[in-house]
């Protein structure tokens, strides 16, 4: 255990605000790692795990199956070729240096291929968009946090003071109590300009309440609830069931286009694959029927004022 903990305590480091590419890198993988539970998959060979495929279906917004030497394989590749019809592609361009191959094929004839959505997308540009937005605020944040330590403005005379003032506000950085050693650090070669603390703090207020929000919006457009408060109040029930309606649309998207797919690759392969709602999503989704069920069979009028989904929802635990 203690070799363990030494393997991993040599990987840790101070967290860089200011490397917002790496940031920005980070919390798109984090997210993809949440999203990757979206969907569950049935009748998958050995030869395509579902975390891959899923994956690349993410990322590249569209995955080529393809079966070689009797194995059916997930690939990412370029879509091309005269465009049908509707304009979509007709020609999948592989290349697997594992197995060797380099293949242009016929889609619908030698591979099929399943999208992510129906404009073939996928998460990154959305995730790329909030990790963006959360890796500016939250550097917003490191720094409100460190003004909110200097209470005042410091000018020097000359270097020695300057240097000394330096010194000073390093270890204020570093959370250190520094000792004042020279008596013209205190004298007039030393000026300090007070500077409002009630404005750094509200700024920082601020920032949190907008790292909520980004947090929000992204999992909400992923067809997760949570709630941001703005207001600083607590909120009523009507007010934080008020975005439910907004959660599905996308997931519902992606679910079509996979099911789409699962339905061409069966009828070429044989196989019987399927995919279905998982984890959370699932989980929201049977509580949305649930709603939806109980409100066909009361058949009832409803005070759209007095009655809420949550409400509902509540009453169908209870029952």
């Amino acid at each position: 255990m203690q070799t363990l903990k030494r393997k991993y305590r040599d990987n840790i480091s101070l967290y860089d605000f200011k490397d917002k590419k790496q940031n920005v890198i980070d919390m798109v993988d984090y997210m993809l790692n949440r999203t990757n539970a979206m969907f569950t998959w049935e009748g998958l060979p050995d030869t395509i795990p579902a975390w891959i495929l899923e994956l690349y279906l993410q990322t590249n917004g569209n995955v080529i199956i393809y079966k070689y030497n009797d194995n059916m394989y997930a690939f990412i590749g370029g879509l091309g070729g005269e465009p049908d019809v509707y304009f979509m592609p007709t020609i999948a361009t592989i290349a697997s240096p594992a197995l060797n191959i380099s293949e242009q094929l016929k889609i619908h004839e030698d591979c099929e291929v399943v999208y992510n959505d129906s404009n073939l997308k996928g998460l990154l540009p959305l995730l790329n968009k909030y990790a963006s937005m959360q890796a500016e605020n939250e550097l917003s944040i490191s720094v409100a946090q460190i003004v909110g330590r200097l209470q005042y403005a410091i000018s020097a005379e000359d270097d020695r003071t300057k240097k000394s003032a330096e010194r000073f506000i390093q270890g204020l950085y570093e959370g250190n109590i520094e000792i004042i050693g020279e008596s013209k650090f205190l004298d007039n070669d030393l000026k300090t300009l007070p500077i409002a603390q009630s404005s750094t703090s509200n700024a920082l207020k601020q920032y949190i309440e907008v790292e909520q929000y980004i947090k929000a919006s992204l999992f909400q457009e992923l067809g997760l609830s949570a709630n941001y408060n703005m207001k600083r109040e607590a909120l009523n029930s009507s007010e934080s069931s008020i975005n439910n309606d907004i959660l599905f649309p996308l997931v519902d998207n992606m679910l079509e286009q996979r099911k789409q797919g699962c339905d061409r690759i069966n009828k070429m392969y044989g196989t019987n694959i399927s995919v279905k709602l998982n984890s959370s999503w699932s989980d929201n989704d049977k509580e949305e029927q649930a709603v939806i069920g109980s409100l066909e069979k009361n058949a009832k009028p409803v005070d759209p004022t007095k009655t809420t989904p949550t409400d509902i929802k509540e009453e169908i635990k209870n029952e």
